[in-house]
Order: C-alpha cells, then structure tokens, then sequence
C-alpha cells in the first residue's frame, strides 16, 4: 500500500497564487513522488479576496484536495496548527501559498524521512527578501536564542516534513496559542535541517504588518525565555542600590553644607521620569507573560470552520501517479 503525504497550505488573500501551487503540487508528485499518495489541504484563514471561490474551482477537478474555511481570521499561527491536526497522510508538509517556500524542496524532505528521520525541516540560508527584514530577522533569532532555554532553530519559519507521530504529539498539547517553531525545537525529536534559499512572493502582497511581526515575536519570547521577568528583577536590585547610594550621599552632603546646599527640583524629576519610563516597560513585559497565561488557561478552540470543500467526483492518486 502506498504512503499519504499531506501537504498543509495556509492561505489569506492568495487568489492569483492558490491554482498555480495546487497545480505545482501535482506535478512534483507526478514526475518525482510517483510512488506515493497526496492529501492537499489548504486552510483558508477568512480571505477577503476571490481565494476561496478559486478554491472550490481546485476542490471540484480533484478529489485529493480539501479547502477548510476558517469562520475569521485566527492569526498567523493558529491556522497553519489546525491545519496539521486535521492531516491523515503518513508524513505532513507545511507549505506557503505565496511560492517563497520552494516546492522542489519536499522530495528531498521524503528521501531523509524515509531515511528515519521524523522532522525534515527547512533552514534559511539565504532569501530574495528584503535585506534588512533579513538583516533584522538574523538579530532577532540570534537574540531569542541566546535568551531561551530552549535551543530556538534560526531561520526556521515552520517550512517541513512532519511524521504523523509528531503529528499525533502535537494534538495531545491542546495548546490555544501554538508557536510551532519553539515546539519543534523543544519537543521534536533529532531532525534533519535542509537549507535552501527564500524565493520572493510569487504574486500578491504580504498581510504581515508591524504587528504581527511584533506579534510574533512576543509569543516566543513569552514561551520560551524567562529574561523579561528577570530583568525587572536583577534592575530592581540594581536601581534600588544605586538609589540608597546617592540618597546616602545627598544626605551626607546637605548635613555638611546645610544652608548651602539645595536638592533642586530638576535631579529629582529626571529621576522619577527615568524611574516611571522604566517601570512601564517592565509593567509591559509583565503584561504580555499575563496575557499568554491568560489566553492559555481560557483554552479557546484553535480555530472555528465555517465549512469545507471537498469533492468525491474530482481526479483520485491512481489518475495521476505514473509508473
């Protein structure tokens, strides 16, 4: 009997991208994965675009192709995590809409499952992007990974195989607020790391903004690093060393120099303005762990499904696989 391989595309307004990857898909199967079954599942995340009718045209020609239509937008993270649980093939792929996650890749990622490996995943080396988003991403993985228990993958977007009993480990989490990346690094068994080079977007612009950069970077930092409390902590020591010091010192000074000496109002204000600033962004750090306790211990659903489509009467593997 031949092995399934899901293949798990996320989509938000990829109405010019979601036929040429399904057609993409096939074809790779076709010419270089002949001995195996596919299962494509895209995910739609509430486009606002043509994306899910151009879906419903990809379900209709094959039935191998399911689209799962999210009630609204669930964020970046949760989609593509549901859509992984709701895979049945053998090994899973995570796949981008936009093309800059090279389809020619997940042969590859076969060949080293099939070798033993349980996670086959794709490592960054180089990308067509913008060098400083790039530049700036580099900072930011070398810096989370320096702050995190957890030995954080640099570059690693979420790109790669997954055998179904990582799969089956991933639905006993029942996490709300997923971040695939630090899961894989923390629980995921020896993996093999391919490199390959970020291709730009095919078509369409990116919905990534600010804040879901922002976003994004704030649920690992919450998940996996401990350095926001601690360093509210350490500086609270800090500050209120140095302020015993120089409240020492003024005192000393003004019991020599009673009637001359004047505290003045400006020292006193620059220090509570320094003083406040600081305890407002550590306020801040506070909030965002509450905020990722809070949604956790809420254990809302990951995502809601308006509906699905699927078609029984469309092409099945055996009228595409070749000998």
């Amino acid at each position: 009997m031949k092995k399934t391989i899901s293949i798990v595309i996320p989509t938000y307004n990829e109405e010019d991208n979601v036929h040429p990857m399904a057609e993409a898909v096939v074809k790779m199967f076709q010419e270089d994965l002949p001995n195996y079954q596919y299962e494509i599942l895209f995910i739609d995340n509430d486009s606002k675009d043509r994306t899910r009718q151009r879906l419903k045209e990809i379900c209709d020609k094959d039935a191998n192709i399911t689209a799962i239509l999210n009630a609204k937008n669930f964020g970046p993270f949760n989609s593509p995590y549901y859509g992984l649980l709701q895979s049945t093939g053998d090994a899973v792929v995570l796949l981008c809409a936009d093309f800059q996650d090279p389809v020619e890749m997940i042969p590859k990622f076969v060949q080293e499952w099939e070798n033993g490996y349980k996670i086959v995943i794709g490592k960054k080396v180089t990308s067509q992007e913008n060098k400083l988003m790039y530049f700036l991403r580099s900072m930011y993985y070398r810096m989370i990974r320096k702050m995190s228990e957890v030995d954080q993958i640099e570059h690693f977007t979420g790109f790669g195989l997954y055998d179904h009993t990582f799969i089956e480990v991933l639905r006993e989490l029942n996490d709300p607020t997923p971040f695939l990346r630090g899961i894989v690094a923390e629980l995921g068994w020896k993996r093999k790391e391919l490199p390959y080079e970020q291709q730009k977007r095919r078509a369409g612009k990116s919905t990534y903004s600010f804040y879901k950069y922002y976003d994004a970077a704030m649920l690992s930092f919450t998940s996996y690093t401990k350095i926001g409390l601690r360093m509210a902590t350490f500086f609270g020591f800090v500050v209120a060393g140095i302020s015993a010091v120089i409240s020492l010192f003024y005192f000393i000074i003004k019991l020599i120099h009673w009637n001359e000496y004047s505290m003045g109002m400006a020292s006193i204000a620059v220090g509570l303005f320094f003083l406040g600033a600081v305890q407002l962004i550590f306020i801040g750090f506070i909030g965002e762990y509450i905020l990722s306790i809070n949604q956790r211990i809420m254990n809302r659903p990951l995502v809601i499904e308006e509906g699905r489509y699927h078609s029984e009467e469309g092409s099945a593997n055996e009228d595409v696989e070749q000998d």
